[in-house]
């Protein structure tokens, strides 16, 4: 008697299962193709296309000059005039150095930041990209990387830079005990490598024809907080990247303006022993 009554219970529990799933599938559960299909992006995750100042929709306005028809029409086809080439900017972090130097001159690199720089001068050589200028902070540490770079890169000009030179772009988020305002000269550093940043990341220019490739050989700080301002993240967002010694990164800039991410920190041209970051 017991064992019927379980079996009956039990197949009332599975009717009633079966039509509260069948209910609930067709009449309040709706199904949608993928996660984004109602997805609206936050007013900061929207892309600024003129992030450089230099879309053409937005250089030059001829309604706003007395102008005559004819020169109006020549502003308009200038401004439909778009880049065509591709900006390359091949970001290198200097070799690992002397932490105990008191002043700039004596932080020069170690035997193993050597070792380093050589290895990624010989990563480049190998990439074999037509490579456009060498840009070296004028910092002992990326000076002596620089030079050590440029032996496999020979026909590369090379010129200096004051902007590139390490520094606090700007108070972190989350903050950081050891970063405090007050220590560091964020206001300072940050206006000098904002400049840089905006030296260096634009579109290419319309008289551009053929693509450039730019090295930049500099700073941890400088290249963390450039990654952070080419993809329009938060620029307090720096401190959360890490980057090995003598590590490359990569961003390219579209013609359209966009900037693309293609390498950060790569240091897998050194053997594993080789790799430091502090």
């Amino acid at each position: 008697m017991s064992l019927s009554k379980s079996k009956r219970l039990l197949l009332g529990l599975t009717a009633v299962s079966s039509v509260a799933t069948y209910y609930y599938m067709n009449n309040n559960h709706k199904v949608f193709n993928s996660w984004t299909t109602n997805y609206t992006p936050s007013s900061f995750a929207k892309w600024d296309e003129n992030w450089d100042h230099r879309s053409p929709k937005f250089t030059r306005n001829p309604k706003a000059h007395n102008l005559s028809e004819s020169q109006q029409n020549e502003i308009n086809e200038e401004k439909e005039l778009k880049p065509k080439a591709y900006r390359h900017i091949i970001l290198i972090r200097h070799g690992q150095y002397n932490l105990n130097g008191a002043t700039d001159q004596d932080r020069i690199l170690t035997k193993l930041g050597c070792l380093q720089a050589e290895y990624t001068g010989k990563r480049l050589k190998e990439l074999d990209l037509p490579y456009t200028e060498i840009v070296k902070s004028t910092m002992t540490r990326a000076q002596e990387t620089g030079s050590l770079i440029s032996k496999y890169l020979t026909e590369v000009p090379v010129v200096n830079c004051e902007l590139l030179r390490e520094g606090s772009p700007v108070p972190p988020e989350p903050p950081v005990r050891s970063w405090k305002p007050e220590s560091y000269k964020f206001y300072q550093d940050g206006s000098r490598i904002e400049a840089a940043f905006r030296k260096y990341f634009h579109r290419a220019d319309v008289k551009q024809e053929r693509d450039s490739y730019t090295l930049l050989v500099c700073h941890a700080n400088v290249i963390r907080y450039f990654v952070c301002r080419a993809l329009q993240f938060p620029a307090e967002a720096w401190l959360r990247i890490s980057l090995n010694h003598g590590s490359i990164t990569w961003i390219t800039i579209t013609p359209s303006g966009r900037c693309i991410l293609r390498i950060l920190g790569d240091t897998g041209h050194m053997p594993p022993n080789f790799i430091t970051s502090t």
